[in-house]
Protein backbone atom coordinates (compact mmCIF):
# COMPACT_ATOMS: atom_id res chain seq x y z
CA UNK A 1 0.00 0.00 0.00
CA UNK A 2 2.82 2.42 0.79
CA UNK A 3 4.34 1.81 -2.64
CA UNK A 4 0.97 2.59 -4.24
CA UNK A 5 0.56 5.83 -2.29
CA UNK A 6 3.99 6.99 -3.48
CA UNK A 7 2.84 6.94 -7.13
CA UNK A 8 2.39 10.43 -8.59
CA UNK A 9 -0.86 10.05 -10.53
CA UNK A 10 -0.17 13.22 -12.55
CA UNK A 11 2.77 11.50 -14.24
CA UNK A 12 0.58 8.71 -15.64
CA UNK A 13 -2.67 10.56 -16.41
CA UNK A 14 -2.87 11.13 -20.19
CA UNK A 15 -3.32 14.69 -21.39
CA UNK A 16 -6.89 15.33 -22.50
CA UNK A 17 -7.99 17.53 -25.38
CA UNK A 18 -9.13 20.12 -22.80
CA UNK A 19 -5.68 20.01 -21.19
CA UNK A 20 -4.02 20.64 -24.55
CA UNK A 21 -6.31 23.56 -25.37
CA UNK A 22 -5.79 25.02 -21.88
CA UNK A 23 -2.03 24.71 -22.27
CA UNK A 24 -2.03 26.65 -25.57
CA UNK A 25 -4.33 29.35 -24.19
CA UNK A 26 -2.35 29.57 -20.94
CA UNK A 27 0.84 30.22 -22.89
CA UNK A 28 -0.88 32.84 -25.06
CA UNK A 29 -2.23 34.65 -21.99
CA UNK A 30 1.01 34.42 -20.05
CA UNK A 31 3.01 35.57 -23.05
CA UNK A 32 0.80 38.60 -23.66
CA UNK A 33 -0.63 37.43 -27.00
CA UNK A 34 -4.09 37.35 -25.42
CA UNK A 35 -4.39 40.51 -23.34
CA UNK A 36 -6.57 41.30 -20.33
CA UNK A 37 -10.22 41.70 -21.22
CA UNK A 38 -10.08 39.88 -24.57
CA UNK A 39 -13.19 37.78 -25.23
CA UNK A 40 -12.65 34.03 -25.56
CA UNK A 41 -15.60 32.81 -27.66
CA UNK A 42 -16.14 29.08 -27.51
CA UNK A 43 -17.31 28.71 -31.12
CA UNK A 44 -14.31 30.62 -32.49
CA UNK A 45 -11.88 28.66 -30.34
CA UNK A 46 -13.51 25.36 -31.30
CA UNK A 47 -13.12 26.22 -34.99
CA UNK A 48 -9.51 27.33 -34.50
CA UNK A 49 -8.49 24.20 -32.58
CA UNK A 50 -10.59 21.86 -34.71
CA UNK A 51 -12.53 20.35 -31.80
CA UNK A 52 -16.05 20.56 -30.46
CA UNK A 53 -17.10 23.22 -27.97
CA UNK A 54 -17.11 20.78 -25.03
CA UNK A 55 -13.31 20.47 -24.56
CA UNK A 56 -13.00 24.22 -25.16
CA UNK A 57 -15.53 24.84 -22.40
CA UNK A 58 -13.65 22.48 -20.07
CA UNK A 59 -10.36 24.22 -20.90
CA UNK A 60 -11.84 27.62 -20.10
CA UNK A 61 -13.16 26.32 -16.77
CA UNK A 62 -9.70 24.98 -15.95
CA UNK A 63 -8.15 28.36 -16.73
CA UNK A 64 -10.84 30.04 -14.64
CA UNK A 65 -9.77 27.90 -11.67
CA UNK A 66 -6.21 29.18 -12.21
CA UNK A 67 -7.33 32.81 -12.21
CA UNK A 68 -6.41 33.39 -15.87
CA UNK A 69 -9.96 33.51 -17.25
CA UNK A 70 -13.18 35.09 -16.02
CA UNK A 71 -16.46 33.43 -17.06
CA UNK A 72 -19.64 35.54 -16.93
CA UNK A 73 -22.95 33.60 -17.00
CA UNK A 74 -24.37 35.67 -19.87
CA UNK A 75 -21.38 37.45 -21.45
CA UNK A 76 -19.04 34.49 -21.78
CA UNK A 77 -15.34 34.06 -21.07
CA UNK A 78 -12.66 36.75 -21.01
CA UNK A 79 -8.97 36.91 -20.25
CA UNK A 80 -8.95 37.95 -16.59
CA UNK A 81 -8.16 41.52 -15.65
CA UNK A 82 -5.75 41.20 -12.75
CA UNK A 83 -5.48 44.33 -10.65
CA UNK A 84 -3.15 45.31 -7.82
CA UNK A 85 -5.51 43.82 -5.23
CA UNK A 86 -5.60 40.46 -6.96
CA UNK A 87 -1.83 40.42 -7.41
CA UNK A 88 -1.46 41.02 -3.67
CA UNK A 89 -3.90 38.17 -2.95
CA UNK A 90 -2.05 35.70 -5.20
CA UNK A 91 1.32 36.50 -3.65
CA UNK A 92 -0.06 36.48 -0.11
CA UNK A 93 -1.42 32.97 -0.69
CA UNK A 94 1.85 31.91 -2.31
CA UNK A 95 3.78 33.15 0.72
CA UNK A 96 1.62 31.14 3.13
CA UNK A 97 1.69 27.95 1.07
CA UNK A 98 5.31 28.05 -0.01
CA UNK A 99 6.86 28.85 3.36
CA UNK A 100 4.91 25.94 4.84
CA UNK A 101 6.01 23.64 2.02
CA UNK A 102 9.63 24.72 2.47
CA UNK A 103 9.50 23.97 6.21
CA UNK A 104 8.05 20.53 5.50
CA UNK A 105 10.52 19.86 2.71
CA UNK A 106 13.91 21.11 3.85
CA UNK A 107 14.81 18.13 6.07
CA UNK A 108 14.30 15.77 3.14
CA UNK A 109 16.11 17.88 0.54
CA UNK A 110 19.11 16.03 -0.85
CA UNK A 111 22.28 17.46 -2.34
CA UNK A 112 21.00 16.29 -5.72
CA UNK A 113 17.77 18.28 -5.20
CA UNK A 114 19.70 21.42 -4.34
CA UNK A 115 22.07 20.95 -7.28
CA UNK A 116 19.05 20.58 -9.56
CA UNK A 117 17.61 23.81 -8.20
CA UNK A 118 20.94 25.52 -8.93
CA UNK A 119 20.76 24.23 -12.50
CA UNK A 120 17.43 25.99 -13.00
CA UNK A 121 18.97 29.26 -11.78
CA UNK A 122 21.79 28.88 -14.31
CA UNK A 123 19.22 28.25 -17.03
CA UNK A 124 17.36 31.43 -16.08
CA UNK A 125 20.61 33.38 -16.37
CA UNK A 126 21.25 31.97 -19.84
CA UNK A 127 17.68 31.98 -21.18
CA UNK A 128 16.87 34.71 -23.72
CA UNK A 129 13.27 33.64 -24.32
CA UNK A 130 11.07 35.54 -21.85
CA UNK A 131 8.40 32.92 -22.36
CA UNK A 132 10.60 30.36 -20.57
CA UNK A 133 11.38 32.45 -17.50
CA UNK A 134 8.14 31.75 -15.67
CA UNK A 135 8.50 28.00 -16.24
CA UNK A 136 12.10 27.94 -15.02
CA UNK A 137 11.20 30.08 -12.01
CA UNK A 138 8.43 27.63 -11.12
CA UNK A 139 10.76 24.63 -11.55
CA UNK A 140 13.31 26.20 -9.21
CA UNK A 141 10.76 26.81 -6.48
CA UNK A 142 8.97 23.48 -6.86
CA UNK A 143 12.30 21.62 -6.60
CA UNK A 144 12.78 23.09 -3.12
CA UNK A 145 9.29 21.99 -2.05
CA UNK A 146 9.32 18.53 -3.63
CA UNK A 147 10.27 16.66 -0.44
CA UNK A 148 7.38 18.05 1.62
CA UNK A 149 5.34 14.81 1.31
CA UNK A 150 2.07 16.71 0.79
CA UNK A 151 0.73 16.35 -2.74
CA UNK A 152 -2.32 18.53 -2.09
CA UNK A 153 -0.11 21.37 -0.91
CA UNK A 154 2.15 20.97 -3.94
CA UNK A 155 -0.91 21.05 -6.20
CA UNK A 156 -2.16 24.30 -4.66
CA UNK A 157 1.27 25.89 -5.02
CA UNK A 158 1.50 24.83 -8.68
CA UNK A 159 -1.94 26.34 -9.36
CA UNK A 160 -0.93 29.70 -7.88
CA UNK A 161 2.36 29.67 -9.77
CA UNK A 162 0.37 29.19 -12.99
CA UNK A 163 -1.93 32.06 -12.04
CA UNK A 164 1.10 34.29 -11.42
CA UNK A 165 3.10 33.15 -14.45
CA UNK A 166 2.48 36.13 -16.72
CA UNK A 167 3.25 38.48 -13.86
CA UNK A 168 6.52 36.69 -13.19
CA UNK A 169 7.41 37.37 -16.83
CA UNK A 170 6.47 41.04 -16.49
CA UNK A 171 8.42 41.24 -13.25
CA UNK A 172 11.57 39.74 -14.72
CA UNK A 173 11.47 41.32 -18.18
CA UNK A 174 9.81 44.73 -17.80
CA UNK A 175 10.43 45.84 -14.23
CA UNK A 176 14.21 45.34 -14.10
CA UNK A 177 13.90 42.71 -11.36
CA UNK A 178 15.72 39.76 -12.88
CA UNK A 179 19.08 40.42 -11.18
CA UNK A 180 17.48 41.07 -7.78
CA UNK A 181 15.26 38.01 -8.15
CA UNK A 182 18.23 35.80 -8.96
CA UNK A 183 20.21 37.16 -6.01
CA UNK A 184 17.27 36.32 -3.74
CA UNK A 185 16.99 32.86 -5.30
CA UNK A 186 20.66 32.17 -4.64
CA UNK A 187 20.39 33.41 -1.06
CA UNK A 188 17.42 31.09 -0.58
CA UNK A 189 19.32 28.16 -2.05
CA UNK A 190 22.35 28.85 0.18
CA UNK A 191 20.17 28.94 3.30
CA UNK A 192 18.72 25.57 2.28
CA UNK A 193 22.22 24.15 1.77
CA UNK A 194 23.17 25.48 5.21
CA UNK A 195 20.04 23.81 6.65
CA UNK A 196 18.98 27.15 8.12
CA UNK A 197 15.23 26.92 7.73
CA UNK A 198 14.49 30.15 9.62
CA UNK A 199 16.74 32.14 7.28
CA UNK A 200 15.38 30.31 4.22
CA UNK A 201 11.77 31.03 5.22
CA UNK A 202 12.53 34.71 5.84
CA UNK A 203 14.30 35.05 2.47
CA UNK A 204 11.39 33.35 0.67
CA UNK A 205 8.83 35.63 2.33
CA UNK A 206 10.82 38.76 1.44
CA UNK A 207 11.27 37.50 -2.12
CA UNK A 208 7.53 37.07 -2.65
CA UNK A 209 6.65 40.30 -0.83
CA UNK A 210 9.03 42.34 -2.98
CA UNK A 211 7.73 40.75 -6.17
CA UNK A 212 4.17 41.52 -5.13
CA UNK A 213 5.07 45.10 -4.26
CA UNK A 214 6.72 45.79 -7.60
CA UNK A 215 3.87 44.27 -9.57
CA UNK A 216 1.18 46.08 -7.57
CA UNK A 217 2.97 49.39 -8.07
CA UNK A 218 3.18 48.76 -11.81
CA UNK A 219 -0.51 47.78 -11.98
CA UNK A 220 -1.58 50.95 -10.15
CA UNK A 221 0.43 53.14 -12.51
CA UNK A 222 -0.77 51.45 -15.71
Amino acid sequence: MNDFVAINVETIRPETVADRIARVLREAISGGELRSGVALRQDELAARFGFSRMPVRDALRLLESEGLVTIHPTKGAFVARIDAKEIAEIYSIRSLLETEALRLSYVGLTTADLDRAATFLAQIDAEKDVGRWGTLNKQFHMTLYGACQNERLIGLIATHHDAADRYVRVLLSSLDYEQQSQEEHRALLKACRDRNIDAASAILQRHLLEGSRKLSTAAQSS
